[in-house]
């Protein structure tokens, strides 16, 4: 038999499945969190120092990887994708819009938004 409380228990735990995953999602675009390196965010845009071959970030949602510099030129896995930037060029990579700021042998610096 079914009473009313557990009936009641049910549609509440219903519910709060697609609410709980619509906050997460949320929370994933309003802010970034870090692996071992450098992220500030402020609103919707972050900042992110990657030091060393490998090292990575996540940045609204999204997972960056510095994977070298040659030529002038950061090499970052975004996602599935690939790109580079020299110092000062923007690039598009999945959600993100990139800025880097620097570029050095071993790194670099970048602005991130989503858009």
């Amino acid at each position: 038999m079914t009473t009313a409380a557990t009936t009641t228990t049910a549609r509440a735990r219903r519910a709060a499945g697609p609410l709980l995953a619509g906050a997460l999602s949320l929370a994933a675009l309003a802010g970034c969190s870090f692996t071992s390196n450098n992220v500030s965010c402020s609103g919707s845009q972050c900042t992110a120092s990657l030091t060393g071959e490998g090292s990575e970030a996540e940045i609204l949602g999204t997972s960056l990887v510095f994977a070298g510099t040659q030529d002038d030129r950061a090499t970052l896995s975004v996602g599935s994708a690939e790109v580079s930037c020299a110092e000062g060029e923007s690039v598009t990579a999945g959600p993100l819009s990139l800025t880097c700021t620097a570029v050095t042998a071993d790194g670099v610096e970048l602005t991130a938004s989503l858009g």
